[in-house]
This record gives C-alpha cells, sequence and structure tokens, in this order.
C-alpha cells in the first residue's frame, strides 16, 4: 500500500486511536516518523514508542503507546490535536524568526531543519528555520 503523505498517515492513525481511547497505534516505520515520535515522547505526548518486526519479511512497523491522564472514568489523553502544517502539495517553510507558537508555548511545532528534526523551541535555541511538519497541542 503506497501512501501520498505517510506523515499524515501517521498523525491520522495517531488521532484516530486517541478518539478511540486505544492504548497504542501500529503504523509502517520510516526514520522521520520515529524522529517525530521520539520529539513527542521528549516533550511528555506520548508514553513511548518501540520498532519492531512486521507481518511481512523485511517490513518495520512503529508502535506508539498513547499517554492517558487521569481515572479510569476521568481519563483523557494529553494529546488534543494534531494538525499538519506542510503538506506534499504545499510545502510551508518559515524563518528562524518566523517559528510559530502553538497555543502560547503549551503545545509545540515539529520542523524539519537543515540540523534535524526538531521542535520549534530547539530551533530557536539553535537560530534555523525550515519546513514546519506539524503542531501538536
Amino acid at each position: 500500500m503506497s501512501f501520498t503523505d505517510p506523515i499524515a498517515d501517521m498523525l491520522t492513525r495517531i488521532r484516530n486511536a486517541v478518539l478511540a481511547g486505544h492504548a497504542q497505534v501500529a503504523m509502517p516505520n520510516s526514520k522521520i516518523k520515529v524522529e517525530i515520535a521520539r520529539i513527542l515522547k521528549d516533550e511528555g505526548f506520548v508514553e513511548g514508542f518501540e520498532v519492531v518486526d512486521g507481518e511481512h519479511e523485511g517490513q518495520k512497523v512503529l508502535r506508539v503507546k498513547i499517554k492517558y491522564v487521569g481515572e479510569r472514568r476521568q481519563r483523557r489523553a494529553v494529546i488534543t490535536g494534531l494538525e499538519r502544517v506542510s503538506k506534499p502539495g504545499r510545502r510551508i517553510y518559515t524563518k528562524k524568526t518566523d517559528i510559530p507558537w502553538v497555543l502560547s508555548g503549551i503545545g509545540v511545532a515539529i520542523l524539519s531543519t537543515p540540523k534535524g528534526v526538531m521542535t520549534g523551541a530547539r530551533a530557536r535555541q539553535l537560530g534555523v528555520g525550515g519546513e514546519i511538519i506539524c503542531k501538536v497541542w
């Protein structure tokens, strides 16, 4: 199965898993998806992730564990929103001075920069701009 936008597919799978209350979600693996999952874990939006062998030979699967807070009845996901910004049909780039704030700093913008995939705050520290992949809050 081929995807036009694998990152949007990843974000949609996570969004659907949160809405359905699932503990984890699986998706095809890629380097950029692992980097996005690493940032989500470091920022406290997900509990963790792992790359495991898939059903077919040579295919790897990325499993993301969704993070919830509260007791059983009042359980809520930490992720309340995911938005894909730069799409294959319309790439959105930003200068280091114009990196967006997500909900006044509550959320994070994930950027692909010449120095790797990082959060907007880290890109500001390093003084680099890049492609805005997505926003998470």
